[in-house]
Protein backbone atom coordinates (compact mmCIF):
# COMPACT_ATOMS: atom_id res chain seq x y z
CA UNK A 1 0.00 0.00 0.00
CA UNK A 2 2.87 2.50 1.08
CA UNK A 3 4.67 1.50 -2.38
CA UNK A 4 1.16 2.51 -4.30
CA UNK A 5 1.17 5.76 -2.76
CA UNK A 6 4.83 6.77 -3.06
CA UNK A 7 4.26 5.42 -6.76
CA UNK A 8 0.93 7.66 -7.00
CA UNK A 9 1.39 10.80 -9.68
CA UNK A 10 1.60 14.26 -8.05
CA UNK A 11 -2.04 15.92 -8.48
CA UNK A 12 -1.53 19.94 -9.06
CA UNK A 13 -3.45 22.32 -6.90
CA UNK A 14 -6.07 24.22 -9.41
CA UNK A 15 -5.14 27.36 -10.85
CA UNK A 16 -6.39 30.55 -9.73
CA UNK A 17 -8.97 31.20 -12.08
CA UNK A 18 -7.74 34.96 -12.58
CA UNK A 19 -4.51 35.31 -11.03
CA UNK A 20 -1.36 34.52 -12.45
CA UNK A 21 2.40 34.56 -10.40
CA UNK A 22 3.99 35.23 -14.01
CA UNK A 23 2.30 37.55 -15.95
CA UNK A 24 2.28 36.38 -19.88
CA UNK A 25 3.91 38.05 -22.96
CA UNK A 26 0.83 40.37 -23.96
CA UNK A 27 0.40 41.60 -20.78
CA UNK A 28 2.97 44.69 -21.19
CA UNK A 29 2.95 46.90 -24.10
CA UNK A 30 5.76 47.07 -26.55
CA UNK A 31 8.39 49.08 -24.34
CA UNK A 32 9.51 52.65 -26.24
CA UNK A 33 13.08 51.02 -25.48
CA UNK A 34 12.53 48.43 -27.85
CA UNK A 35 10.98 50.63 -30.68
CA UNK A 36 10.65 54.60 -29.73
CA UNK A 37 7.56 54.56 -31.96
CA UNK A 38 5.71 51.69 -30.62
CA UNK A 39 3.95 53.55 -27.10
CA UNK A 40 2.43 56.05 -30.00
CA UNK A 41 1.23 53.16 -32.64
CA UNK A 42 -0.08 51.17 -29.97
CA UNK A 43 -2.29 54.50 -28.38
CA UNK A 44 -3.39 55.11 -32.16
CA UNK A 45 -4.57 51.31 -32.06
CA UNK A 46 -6.15 51.52 -28.61
CA UNK A 47 -8.31 54.50 -29.51
CA UNK A 48 -9.60 53.05 -32.91
CA UNK A 49 -13.25 52.75 -33.13
CA UNK A 50 -12.40 49.11 -34.64
CA UNK A 51 -10.36 47.95 -31.44
CA UNK A 52 -13.85 48.42 -29.42
CA UNK A 53 -15.74 45.10 -28.01
CA UNK A 54 -18.44 44.97 -30.44
CA UNK A 55 -21.47 45.08 -27.30
CA UNK A 56 -19.69 47.86 -25.84
CA UNK A 57 -19.20 49.88 -29.37
CA UNK A 58 -22.28 52.45 -29.25
CA UNK A 59 -21.62 53.92 -32.62
CA UNK A 60 -21.47 50.59 -34.18
CA UNK A 61 -24.31 49.60 -32.43
CA UNK A 62 -26.64 52.75 -33.56
CA UNK A 63 -25.34 52.29 -37.21
CA UNK A 64 -28.17 51.42 -39.69
CA UNK A 65 -27.29 48.03 -40.28
CA UNK A 66 -26.94 46.73 -36.89
CA UNK A 67 -30.92 47.89 -35.96
CA UNK A 68 -32.10 44.55 -36.13
CA UNK A 69 -29.82 43.93 -33.12
CA UNK A 70 -31.32 47.00 -31.74
CA UNK A 71 -34.87 45.75 -32.16
CA UNK A 72 -34.24 42.60 -30.78
CA UNK A 73 -32.31 44.03 -27.05
CA UNK A 74 -35.44 46.65 -26.96
CA UNK A 75 -37.56 43.74 -26.74
CA UNK A 76 -35.48 41.22 -24.70
CA UNK A 77 -34.42 43.14 -22.21
CA UNK A 78 -37.77 44.38 -20.82
CA UNK A 79 -39.59 40.41 -21.71
CA UNK A 80 -36.79 38.80 -19.67
CA UNK A 81 -36.70 41.24 -16.19
CA UNK A 82 -40.52 41.17 -16.52
CA UNK A 83 -40.35 37.01 -16.50
CA UNK A 84 -37.84 37.23 -13.48
CA UNK A 85 -40.04 39.06 -11.74
CA UNK A 86 -43.30 36.65 -12.38
CA UNK A 87 -45.26 39.55 -14.25
CA UNK A 88 -47.89 37.57 -15.53
CA UNK A 89 -50.93 39.75 -16.25
CA UNK A 90 -51.17 43.79 -16.93
CA UNK A 91 -53.77 46.09 -16.65
CA UNK A 92 -52.69 48.82 -19.36
CA UNK A 93 -53.56 52.70 -18.41
CA UNK A 94 -53.36 55.34 -21.00
CA UNK A 95 -54.21 59.01 -20.38
CA UNK A 96 -53.03 62.32 -20.99
CA UNK A 97 -49.92 63.53 -19.38
CA UNK A 98 -51.38 67.00 -18.62
CA UNK A 99 -54.04 66.07 -16.34
CA UNK A 100 -52.70 66.85 -13.20
CA UNK A 101 -53.86 66.05 -9.89
CA UNK A 102 -56.38 68.14 -8.54
CA UNK A 103 -54.63 70.42 -6.11
CA UNK A 104 -51.99 71.16 -8.76
CA UNK A 105 -55.05 72.29 -11.58
CA UNK A 106 -56.61 74.72 -8.84
CA UNK A 107 -53.30 76.56 -8.62
CA UNK A 108 -52.99 76.71 -12.04
CA UNK A 109 -56.46 77.74 -12.77
CA UNK A 110 -56.01 80.39 -10.49
CA UNK A 111 -52.84 81.65 -11.73
CA UNK A 112 -54.16 81.57 -15.10
CA UNK A 113 -56.94 83.58 -14.23
CA UNK A 114 -55.17 86.13 -12.55
CA UNK A 115 -52.77 86.71 -15.44
CA UNK A 116 -55.52 86.90 -17.44
CA UNK A 117 -57.10 89.42 -15.15
CA UNK A 118 -54.08 91.95 -15.13
CA UNK A 119 -54.88 92.27 -18.70
CA UNK A 120 -58.29 91.42 -20.07
CA UNK A 121 -58.05 92.41 -23.65
CA UNK A 122 -55.21 89.75 -24.06
CA UNK A 123 -57.22 87.14 -25.71
CA UNK A 124 -54.26 84.32 -25.52
CA UNK A 125 -53.99 84.38 -22.10
CA UNK A 126 -58.00 84.19 -22.02
CA UNK A 127 -57.57 81.26 -23.94
CA UNK A 128 -55.08 79.72 -21.29
CA UNK A 129 -57.09 80.28 -18.79
CA UNK A 130 -60.05 78.59 -20.01
CA UNK A 131 -57.41 75.34 -20.97
CA UNK A 132 -56.55 75.54 -17.10
CA UNK A 133 -60.27 75.53 -16.45
CA UNK A 134 -61.01 72.20 -18.81
CA UNK A 135 -57.98 71.00 -16.97
CA UNK A 136 -59.19 71.43 -13.74
CA UNK A 137 -62.57 69.75 -14.61
CA UNK A 138 -60.48 66.83 -15.70
CA UNK A 139 -58.05 66.30 -12.68
CA UNK A 140 -60.97 63.96 -11.39
CA UNK A 141 -59.56 61.70 -13.63
CA UNK A 142 -56.61 61.74 -11.86
CA UNK A 143 -57.83 60.06 -8.92
CA UNK A 144 -59.92 57.78 -10.26
CA UNK A 145 -56.62 56.57 -12.65
CA UNK A 146 -54.95 56.31 -9.18
CA UNK A 147 -57.71 54.41 -7.71
CA UNK A 148 -57.85 52.06 -10.39
CA UNK A 149 -54.04 51.47 -9.52
CA UNK A 150 -54.74 50.99 -5.66
CA UNK A 151 -57.56 48.37 -6.91
CA UNK A 152 -55.68 46.68 -9.44
CA UNK A 153 -52.40 46.42 -7.08
CA UNK A 154 -54.57 44.80 -4.27
CA UNK A 155 -55.76 42.39 -6.15
CA UNK A 156 -52.88 41.58 -8.21
CA UNK A 157 -50.47 40.55 -5.65
CA UNK A 158 -53.00 37.81 -4.42
CA UNK A 159 -52.85 35.84 -7.70
CA UNK A 160 -50.47 32.56 -7.09
CA UNK A 161 -49.77 32.25 -10.80
CA UNK A 162 -47.74 35.52 -11.33
CA UNK A 163 -48.47 39.24 -10.55
CA UNK A 164 -50.89 40.85 -12.25
CA UNK A 165 -49.89 44.66 -12.75
CA UNK A 166 -50.75 48.20 -13.73
CA UNK A 167 -48.60 49.44 -16.81
CA UNK A 168 -48.29 52.77 -18.05
CA UNK A 169 -46.48 54.74 -20.27
CA UNK A 170 -44.42 56.30 -17.19
CA UNK A 171 -44.81 59.56 -17.49
CA UNK A 172 -46.64 62.32 -15.50
CA UNK A 173 -50.60 62.86 -15.43
CA UNK A 174 -53.05 59.94 -14.89
CA UNK A 175 -50.29 57.31 -16.38
CA UNK A 176 -48.37 58.83 -12.97
CA UNK A 177 -51.85 58.30 -11.33
CA UNK A 178 -52.18 54.86 -11.91
CA UNK A 179 -48.78 53.79 -10.92
CA UNK A 180 -49.33 55.77 -7.29
CA UNK A 181 -52.38 53.89 -6.64
CA UNK A 182 -50.47 50.74 -7.15
CA UNK A 183 -47.33 52.49 -4.83
CA UNK A 184 -50.33 53.35 -2.16
CA UNK A 185 -50.76 50.06 -1.32
CA UNK A 186 -47.34 48.63 -1.91
CA UNK A 187 -47.93 46.72 -4.80
CA UNK A 188 -45.44 46.83 -8.27
CA UNK A 189 -46.06 48.49 -10.89
CA UNK A 190 -44.83 49.20 -14.54
CA UNK A 191 -43.70 52.02 -16.54
CA UNK A 192 -42.63 51.67 -20.20
CA UNK A 193 -40.61 55.32 -20.88
CA UNK A 194 -39.54 55.95 -24.37
CA UNK A 195 -36.60 58.01 -25.63
CA UNK A 196 -37.70 60.99 -27.34
CA UNK A 197 -35.87 64.14 -28.61
CA UNK A 198 -37.54 66.55 -25.49
CA UNK A 199 -36.76 63.61 -23.14
CA UNK A 200 -39.00 62.84 -20.81
CA UNK A 201 -38.73 61.88 -16.90
CA UNK A 202 -40.38 58.75 -15.73
CA UNK A 203 -43.17 59.46 -12.78
CA UNK A 204 -41.65 58.82 -9.62
CA UNK A 205 -44.05 56.09 -8.18
CA UNK A 206 -42.97 53.24 -10.81
CA UNK A 207 -40.98 50.24 -8.99
CA UNK A 208 -37.42 51.22 -10.21
CA UNK A 209 -36.20 47.32 -11.28
CA UNK A 210 -39.70 47.66 -13.46
CA UNK A 211 -38.89 50.75 -15.52
CA UNK A 212 -37.69 50.68 -19.07
CA UNK A 213 -36.84 53.34 -21.79
CA UNK A 214 -37.49 51.95 -25.60
CA UNK A 215 -35.88 52.85 -28.19
CA UNK A 216 -38.40 51.80 -30.64
CA UNK A 217 -42.49 52.89 -30.29
CA UNK A 218 -42.76 49.39 -32.14
CA UNK A 219 -41.35 47.60 -29.35
CA UNK A 220 -42.65 49.39 -26.80
CA UNK A 221 -46.47 48.86 -27.88
CA UNK A 222 -45.57 45.33 -28.46
CA UNK A 223 -44.94 45.24 -24.47
CA UNK A 224 -48.27 47.30 -23.43
CA UNK A 225 -50.04 44.24 -25.46
CA UNK A 226 -48.08 41.14 -25.22
CA UNK A 227 -49.48 40.56 -20.70
CA UNK A 228 -52.66 43.18 -21.59
CA UNK A 229 -55.72 41.73 -19.83
CA UNK A 230 -57.52 44.77 -20.15
CA UNK A 231 -56.81 48.33 -21.98
CA UNK A 232 -58.06 51.53 -19.77
CA UNK A 233 -57.74 55.04 -21.87
CA UNK A 234 -58.39 58.23 -20.14
CA UNK A 235 -59.05 61.41 -21.74
CA UNK A 236 -56.04 62.11 -23.90
CA UNK A 237 -54.02 63.90 -26.97
CA UNK A 238 -52.47 62.20 -29.92
CA UNK A 239 -50.30 59.46 -27.70
CA UNK A 240 -53.26 58.39 -25.77
CA UNK A 241 -55.21 57.78 -29.56
CA UNK A 242 -51.92 55.90 -31.44
CA UNK A 243 -52.11 53.46 -28.36
CA UNK A 244 -55.81 53.47 -28.13
CA UNK A 245 -56.56 52.93 -31.84
CA UNK A 246 -53.61 50.18 -32.06
CA UNK A 247 -55.13 48.29 -29.77
CA UNK A 248 -58.76 48.75 -31.25
CA UNK A 249 -57.08 47.56 -34.86
CA UNK A 250 -55.54 44.79 -33.95
CA UNK A 251 -58.94 43.53 -31.89
CA UNK A 252 -60.80 44.47 -34.91
CA UNK A 253 -58.67 42.41 -37.35
CA UNK A 254 -58.33 39.60 -34.81
CA UNK A 255 -54.41 40.14 -34.82
CA UNK A 256 -54.55 40.31 -31.02
CA UNK A 257 -57.24 38.20 -29.37
CA UNK A 258 -60.22 40.32 -27.78
CA UNK A 259 -59.52 41.90 -24.50
CA UNK A 260 -61.70 44.47 -22.45
CA UNK A 261 -61.29 48.43 -23.87
CA UNK A 262 -62.76 50.30 -21.93
CA UNK A 263 -63.00 54.34 -21.92
CA UNK A 264 -63.15 56.50 -19.50
CA UNK A 265 -65.25 59.59 -19.13
CA UNK A 266 -68.13 58.82 -21.86
CA UNK A 267 -68.71 62.72 -22.45
CA UNK A 268 -64.97 63.47 -23.50
CA UNK A 269 -64.74 60.58 -25.25
CA UNK A 270 -68.48 61.05 -27.98
CA UNK A 271 -67.03 64.50 -28.81
CA UNK A 272 -62.95 63.38 -29.69
CA UNK A 273 -63.90 59.76 -31.05
CA UNK A 274 -67.58 59.37 -32.50
CA UNK A 275 -68.00 55.99 -33.44
CA UNK A 276 -71.66 56.18 -34.49
CA UNK A 277 -70.62 58.46 -37.42
CA UNK A 278 -67.97 56.28 -38.66
CA UNK A 279 -70.62 53.34 -38.27
CA UNK A 280 -73.13 55.50 -40.32
CA UNK A 281 -70.54 56.13 -42.84
CA UNK A 282 -69.80 52.88 -43.44
CA UNK A 283 -66.15 53.17 -42.61
CA UNK A 284 -66.82 50.23 -39.97
CA UNK A 285 -68.92 47.72 -39.04
CA UNK A 286 -71.63 48.06 -36.51
CA UNK A 287 -70.20 45.20 -34.32
CA UNK A 288 -66.82 47.32 -34.07
CA UNK A 289 -68.70 49.42 -31.54
CA UNK A 290 -68.92 46.47 -29.03
CA UNK A 291 -64.99 46.40 -28.88
CA UNK A 292 -65.11 48.82 -25.96
CA UNK A 293 -67.32 50.27 -23.30
CA UNK A 294 -67.38 53.67 -21.18
CA UNK A 295 -67.05 53.67 -17.71
CA UNK A 296 -67.04 56.62 -15.25
CA UNK A 297 -64.90 54.99 -11.68
CA UNK A 298 -62.36 52.81 -10.69
CA UNK A 299 -64.99 50.81 -9.55
CA UNK A 300 -67.09 50.72 -12.52
CA UNK A 301 -63.28 49.83 -14.60
CA UNK A 302 -62.39 47.05 -12.39
CA UNK A 303 -66.39 45.37 -12.46
CA UNK A 304 -66.36 45.81 -16.19
CA UNK A 305 -63.56 44.01 -16.65
CA UNK A 306 -63.91 40.67 -14.24
CA UNK A 307 -66.90 40.36 -15.75
CA UNK A 308 -65.89 40.68 -19.35
CA UNK A 309 -63.43 37.84 -18.17
CA UNK A 310 -65.72 35.89 -16.56
CA UNK A 311 -68.23 35.91 -19.83
CA UNK A 312 -65.07 35.40 -22.04
CA UNK A 313 -64.51 31.75 -20.30
CA UNK A 314 -61.24 33.23 -18.62
CA UNK A 315 -62.24 34.32 -15.35
CA UNK A 316 -59.02 37.07 -14.11
CA UNK A 317 -58.97 35.92 -10.87
CA UNK A 318 -59.07 32.25 -10.63
CA UNK A 319 -55.59 31.68 -9.71
CA UNK A 320 -56.62 33.01 -6.18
Amino acid sequence: MGEHLRNERHIPKPAHPRVRHVPLPWQQPKSGEEDPQAPLRLAAILASPTYRQADQDVEFLHRDDTRSIRLEVDYLKAELILQEHRIAGTVVVLGSTRVCEPALAQRRAQEAHAESARDPQNAELARCAAIADRILEKSRYYEISRELGRVVGRAGEERRDGRLVVVTGGGPGTMEAANRGAFDVGAKSVGLNITLPHEQFPNPYITPELCFRFHYFALRKLHFLLRAKAVVAFPGGFGTFDELFEVLTLVQTRKAAPLPIILVGETYWRRAFDVDFLVAEGTIDAEDRDLFWFAESAEEIWSGILRWHEANGSPLMEAL
